[in-house]
């Protein structure tokens, strides 16, 4: 079944605790110091030691570093615009304007019929890179990725919703829970929602190749 496949391929692509841990501890750095010292600048380096500290730690136990990469780059971009404003708040800036691109995106992937989602699953197909949306010829397929699809949508716009108003106000504290909490927690939150919407279907597979996937995984 359609479903077995994508939350086979759904569990494949979500990461472990660690990964949620390197994402969240420089955004509590950066706001703790913030609260204590009022200084942009002294959150900013505060905020750049656990990135250093877990990509050293990644590297010594020849690790996959990309969980804490990710968590570089993000980082340096919160620096960049908190630093050149001088307003803490703008930290958060990036991460919301990322929120907004992926909102788009993911609307545009259903309006357009290329559900999001369609495409995490392909890519685990062998046939993927030879052709790369022949998935959109099972219709089935396109019809279950586009409702899991909408539950990304739905989670973009809520932390937009939430997290909008809480800059515009100045509240830096509330900005950090908020990207915590509507970070790996809501996107966790986000994948169960998939599951009982993958547990309660049963749509057959149209393609024998992933037919054959989908019963391995029963």
């Amino acid at each position: 079944m359609v479903e077995h496949l994508i939350r086979a391929r759904l569990a494949t692509a979500v990461g472990g605790l660690r990964g949620s841990i390197e994402a969240a501890l420089p955004t509590i750095a950066f706001v703790v110091v913030w609260l204590v010292t009022s200084d942009v600048r002294t959150a900013v380096i505060a905020s750049l030691v656990p990135v250093a500290v877990l990509l050293l730690a990644r590297l010594v136990q020849r690790q996959t570093p990309q969980y804490v990469l990710s968590s570089l780059v993000a980082t340096a971009l919160a620096a960049f615009f908190a630093l050149r404003s001088g307003r803490a708040e703008d930290a958060f800036l990036p991460g919301m304007a990322l929120s907004a691109a992926y909102l788009a995106g993911t609307l545009l992937s259903i309006l357009g019929r290329v559900p999001a989602v369609g495409f995490l699953v392909a890519i685990g197909d062998p046939g993927y890179r030879e052709d790369p949306l022949g998935w959109r010829r099972n219709e089935p397929l396109v019809r279950v990725s586009a409702r899991l699809t909408w539950v990304l949508v739905c989670l973009f716009a809520l932390r937009l919703l939430v997290m909008v108003p809480l800059y515009l106000a100045g509240q830096v504290a509330a900005l950090g829970v908020a990207k915590i909490a509507l970070g790996w927690p809501a996107y966790l939150a986000a994948v169960a929602v998939m599951g009982l919407i993958l547990v309660k279907g049963a749509t057959p597979v149209e393609r024998e190749e992933l037919g054959h996937e989908a019963d391995r995984q029963l």
